[in-house]
C-alpha cells in the first residue's frame, strides 16, 4: 500500500510539474533544431549585399534589427554575380565568412553542392510571405536554402514615339515589323540567339531544359529537342532568315548591338529585362512597358525568372539568428523600402497590389510576366546547358542548321557534359 501511494504522489507531483512548465513546443527553433537557449545572442553578424544595392534602405532595415533584437549588424558590398560566391569559397574555410549572402538563384545548387550553404527552417506564416514561384527558386533537393528578396525577367519594352501600344499577340508583333523594318529601322528585337532570352519562345512552344521529376529536376530528362523545342526555334530562326532581325545583334556584342539602336530610336520594342530601363529612360526614350505578347500557338511567352535570395552560409556560428535577419530583411517593410531605394521588384505577394508597384507600369509589367515565368534550374548541371545551347541557336539564326539538326547536336553535347562533369550519385 505504501508503494502504490508513492507511486501515485510522484505521479501527481510530476503532473504538477509538467502543467506548471512552458509550453516548448511554442518556443521558436534555430535552423539546426536547438533551443533558442543554447545560441545565446551573438555581439555581431555580418551581412554580403550587392554592390550598389545598400543605399537608402539597408541601414535603416539593420537599425530596426538592432533596435529589436540588441544584435550588431555589419554589411560589406561584393558583386553578386561572381565576387560573393567566390570569396565565400576562400574566407569560408579561414573563419573569415559572413553571416548572411545574397545570391541569384541559379547558383544555389552549385554552392550547396560545395558546402557554402545551409538549409534554414522557417514558419509556414514566413514563407506565405512570397509568391510560390520565387519560394520554389529558393529550394534545392526539396530543401529550403533562402528567401527572396528580387525577380526578374525579361518583358516587353517599346518606343512610345514609334508603337502606340504593346500588341497583345507575337502575331500582330510580326506584322507591324513586317511593316516597319526598312531603311535601318526594326520593328522589334530580342537577343533570340541567347539561351536567356529564346527559352521564352522554346518554352512557350513546349519545350522544358530539365522536366519536372517526384524529387525534383530530373536531369536526365531534357526537352530542348523535342518537337515544341524545335517548333520554338523555328519561330526563332523565321525572325531571321526574313529579316526582321539585322546581322548585327548575333553574338557576344548583340546586346550592346541591340541597346544602341533601341536608343538611337531605330527600333519599336525589344525583348529586355528591368535592368535595360533606366539606361532607356537615360537615354531619353518614352518608354512603354508590358508583359510578352502572346505566341502564335496562343501560349505566353514562357520567360526565364531570376529570384534573388538572402541565404545563410554554413560557417555561420549563429544559424537561428542569422536566419532571423533574413527574415527581417525580406519582410513586406523592408522589401517595399528596398524597391524605393533600387527599383528591384520584390517577391512579396502582398505588394503587388501596392500602390506602389501597381502604379509602376515597369514592376507590374515584371510582376504579370513572373506568373509565366519559369525559374531557371538551379541544379549544378545547369551549367552545362548554356554554351551547346547558344551554339545551336546560333547556327539556327544564321541559317547555317536546321532547328531539329541543332537542337539534337545541343542535348547530345549537354548530356554528354553532364555525365562526364556531373557523376550521378
Amino acid at each position: 500500500m505504501k508503494k502504490n501511494l508513492l507511486l501515485m504522489m510522484l505521479v501527481l507531483l510530476l503532473a504538477m510539474l509538467a502543467a506548471c512548465a512552458p509550453d516548448r513546443a511554442e518556443e521558436p527553433k534555430p535552423a539546426d533544431g536547438k533551443d533558442v537557449a543554447e545560441e545565446p545572442k551573438p555581439e555581431k553578424l555580418v551581412i554580403w549585399e550587392d554592390v550598389d544595392k545598400s543605399k537608402d534602405w539597408l541601414p535603416a532595415a539593420i537599425e530596426s534589427f538592432e533596435k529589436e533584437h540588441g544584435i550588431k549588424v555589419e554589411f560589406k558590398e561584393l558583386n553578386m554575380a561572381d565576387k560573393i560566391r567566390d570569396q565565400l569559397r576562400l574566407d569560408g574555410p579561414t573563419g573569415n565568412a559572413p553571416d548572411v549572402v545574397t545570391l541569384p538563384h541559379d547558383q544555389i545548387g552549385q554552392v550547396v553542392t560545395e558546402g557554402l550553404l545551409q538549409e534554414i527552417n522557417v514558419e509556414d506564416s514566413v514563407l506565405k510571405t512570397y509568391s510560390e514561384s520565387s519560394i520554389t527558386a529558393q529550394m534545392y533537393d526539396g530543401k529550403l536554402y533562402g528567401l527572396p528578396k528580387a525577380t526578374e525577367t525579361p518583358v516587353f519594352i517599346y518606343n512610345k514615339a514609334l508603337m502606340e501600344k504593346a500588341p497583345e499577340t507575337m502575331d500582330e508583333l510580326y506584322t507591324f515589323s513586317k511593316d516597319f523594318t526598312k531603311g535601318g529601322n526594326y520593328g522589334f528585337l530580342a537577343l533570340w540567339d541567347n539561351f536567356y532570352f529564346a527559352h521564352g519562345a522554346i518554352a512557350g512552344m513546349g519545350g522544358y531544359v530539365f522536366n519536372e521529376g517526384a524529387e525534383g529536376l530530373d536531369r536526365d530528362d531534357i526537352g530542348l529537342n523535342n518537337e515544341g523545342a524545335v517548333e520554338g526555334a523555328a519561330y526563332i530562326q523565321k525572325w531571321y532568315t526574313e529579316g526582321l532581325f539585322p546581322k548585327g545583334i548575333i553574338g557576344e556584342t548583340g546586346g550592346a548591338a541591340m541597346d544602341g539602336l533601341f536608343n538611337e530610336g531605330k527600333v519599336a520594342a525589344v525583348m529586355n529585362g528591368p535592368w535595360a530601363f533606366q539606361g532607356m529612360r537615360d537615354a531619353g526614350v518614352d518608354i512603354g512597358i508590358a508583359p510578352m505578347p502572346k505566341l502564335p500557338n496562343g501560349e505566353p511567352v514562357k520567360t526565364f525568372m531570376g529570384v534573388k535570395g538572402w541565404h545563410v552560409t554554413k560557417f555561420t556560428k549563429n544559424p537561428y539568428w542569422a536566419t532571423k535577419l533574413i527574415e527581417h530583411l525580406s519582410n513586406d517593410e523592408n522589401s517595399k523600402a528596398r524597391f524605393e531605394a533600387v527599383s528591384e521588384i520584390p517577391a512579396n505577394v502582398a505588394l503587388v497590389e501596392d500602390p506602389i508597384i501597381a502604379d509602376n507600369e515597369g514592376a507590374k509589367a515584371v510582376a504579370v510576366q513572373s506568373q509565366y515565368a519559369v525559374p531557371m534550374p538551379n541544379i549544378p548541371e545547369m551549367g552545362e546547358v548554356w554554351g551547346p545551347m547558344a551554339s545551336a541557336l546560333q547556327t539556327v539564326a544564321t541559317g547555317k542548321s536546321e532547328p531539329q539538326a541543332a537542337l539534337d547536336e545541343a542535348v547530345k553535347s549537354i548530356k554528354t557534359n553532364i555525365e562526364t562533369n556531373h557523376p550521378a550519385k
